[in-house]
């Protein structure tokens, strides 16, 4: 199989994470989560319960999408980086199990709104639940954007300003998410709705370009 072929294999594996991965963690909480309204939530769940399950599924897709891309990333990019393919490979599958249990906590509630006795006390619950793991997924969806980035980097398979993305990417996640900790007034920083963009434009980035072009070949004699 040609280095092109093994890129848009990849590339229309990392489209299906994105398109799950907006749809579950983007579009359909916004319809659906009314932020410090629990009462307002409940509401919108019981009203689009279809959604709401339709989101957990996307959110379990997006796992198994993502457990695959690493492996098929690593397809044409370990050999500019054996040690780096195998960080990547390790952050992503563990990942995966956060993920899932923050789905979980979700599933629950659907479960709960199925048989009509939910409360607003789950809902709080399941959301406090869903915070927590999905806090400890985002370490990981950050910190494996620096091996990812790297190999792009070095290997030239994907245009290497989108490793830089990724790697600067990496650190604004990271800086999103550890940042609260030590730095007073945080959210009040001016750019720090702006620090995970890099990430967004390597990742979509990089899909788009694998998807349509694959990932370009090592030069001769290199």
């Amino acid at each position: 199989m040609s280095v092109r072929t093994q890129g848009r294999i990849a590339g229309f594996i990392y489209l299906g994470l994105v398109v799950t991965g907006v749809f579950s963690l983007a579009y359909a909480p916004s319809q659906l989560i009314a932020r410090d309204d629990s009462v307002a939530t409940l509401e919108n769940l019981q009203n689009n319960l279809l959604l709401f399950q339709a989101m957990i599924a996307a959110g379990v897709i997006m796992a198994a999408f993502f457990l695959v891309l690493p492996f098929a990333l690593a397809k044409f990019l370990s050999a500019y980086g054996k040690n780096a393919a195998r960080l990547m490979i390790l952050l992503v599958v563990l990942s995966v199990p956060a993920t899932l249990l923050a789905m979980f906590q979700y599933g629950e509630l659907a479960l709960a709104i199925t048989d009509n006795t939910a409360q607003v006390d789950d809902v709080d619950g399941a959301r406090t639940g869903y915070r927590h793991w999905i806090t400890v997924s985002t370490f990981f969806w950050g910190a494996w954007l620096a091996p990812y980035g790297w190999l792009v980097l070095k290997s030239g398979s994907i245009p290497r300003w989108l490793g830089v993305m990724l790697l600067v990417g990496s650190i604004g996640y990271l800086f999103e998410l550890f940042g609260p900790m030590v730095i007073q007034n945080f959210n009040e920083i001016p750019f720090v709705d702006y620090v995970t963009k890099p990430a967004s434009i390597g990742e979509i980035g990089s899909c788009f370009w694998l998807v349509v072009f694959g990932a370009r070949a090592p030069k001769s004699g290199t």
